[in-house]
């Protein structure tokens, strides 16, 4: 049996144990803590911050893998350089880590993104503000689900990133603020061995920074051939292994621009769960094992997926499943079994079928019942 370890307890790492079962693959979870969304496959409780957990973790599993980014790579190389197997490997991971390496190595293959700059002063970011007058300024490390974000056209908007820019690593990232007609994502993997499949191209609906709702496929026009290409570049270029995300904005002119890579399963590959023939938490298992990659066509016409985010620090949801289970019987419930939180994601919903506007409205109205508890 393989044993495939997994840091973080998140619900990436809750979401890989029903495709570890199928699989016969045995599953360990490092986790933050006891009560993690992922606690049934938690073998391990630590901090992932500290080499020695890591190192202890290791000892038990023959690959690890990750439900999040946030590992520290120096850590990663030691244990690599010891003979641990790494997937995605930190070289590569370290691209997902940190945006403005991301933004420099995918300047040196030649891939589309906004025009960008690193900002190492204030001076450095008035010259970007006076070339394009609105930018979208990130700190480098750290940020997700919109954190890390500001959308300025002043310099003095971030004074306060600037005057403590060595906690970021000495720099900021400084892009173009895109006029995008859509948000995307293309999802794919990539084995240790080389071979690659790619799922269909979907359509990201964001609020407040957060993936609100998944189209799958992404509504015409089709642009799922320049994106398979994207992410296959990224993918050999960088030597990723296992599932890879690569957010993308459609231009005004229908041009794909690279937004933010991830190298796990993603949020916006959770409709392959049931939307397809092999869900991203399967080829993920797989690919990390060096296992032949599972096809990847939909299983329907159409999948959507919807977020299901937190409303108060009372409601999971789960307390209204009999009711909205009565009403929409054909919807898929996921529940990550965490503790109710304003704005956190919680759990969601995957709906199938050959329109995917109706898909939507149906999934958004069992959504207001999980919500409120009534239609």
């Amino acid at each position: 049996m393989f044993t495939v370890g997994v840091i973080g307890g998140g619900q990436l790492a809750r979401m890989m144990q029903p495709a570890a079962i199928a699989l016969g693959v045995k599953l360990k979870v490092l986790a933050e803590n006891e009560n993690s969304s992922a606690h049934q496959a938690a073998s391990m409780v630590g901090d992932y911050n500290r080499f020695e957990v890591l190192e202890s973790f290791s000892r038990t599993v023959d690959v690890i893998t990750f439900d999040h980014e946030h590992v520290p790579v120096e850590h990663l190389e030691k244990l690599q350089q010891a003979g641990v197997k790494i997937n995605p490997n930190p070289a590569a991971l370290i691209h997902a880590q940190n945006k403005l390496l991301m933004r420099k190595a995918m300047q040196r293959l030649g891939l589309p993104q906004p025009k960008w700059s690193e900002i190492r002063s204030s001076d450095d970011l008035a010259q970007f503000l006076a070339e394009h007058n609105e930018a979208v300024v990130k700190t480098p490390i750290g940020g997700y689900d919109g954190k890390g974000v500001r959308v300025i056209k002043e310099v003095e908007q971030v004074s306060d990133w600037l005057s403590q820019i060595d906690k970021f690593g000495g720099s900021l990232l400084a892009e173009q603020k895109i006029s995008f007609t859509r948000e995307l994502s293309q999802l794919s993997a990539r084995s240790p061995s080389g071979s690659f499949k790619s799922w269909p191209l979907v359509q990201t609906i964001q609020s407040g920074g957060v993936c609100s709702e998944v189209i799958a496929p992404a509504p015409l026009p089709n642009k799922s051939v320049q994106s398979e290409e994207i992410a296959r570049e990224i993918a050999f270029g960088l030597g990723v292994t296992g599932v890879m995300a690569v957010e993308l904005f459609e231009d005004q002119n229908g041009n794909l621009l690279i937004n933010e890579l991830a190298m796990r399963p993603h949020n916006s590959g959770h409709f392959s769960i049931e939307g397809s023939t092999t869900s991203q938490f399967e080829q993920h298992l797989r690919a990390v094992l060096d296992l032949p990659l599972g096809e990847t066509s939909m299983r329907q016409q159409q999948a959507v997926m919807i977020n299901l985010l937190g409303v108060d620090d009372k409601n999971t949801f789960v307390e209204n499943y009999p009711e909205a289970m009565a009403q929409f019987p054909e919807i898929k419930f996921h529940s990550y079994e965490k503790d109710a939180r304003q704005g956190r994601k919680m759990g969601h919903l995957t709906l199938l079928g050959e329109d995917w506007e109706h898909l939507m409205d149906r999934g958004k109205k069992a959504r207001d019942v999980l919500y409120a508890g009534e239609a």
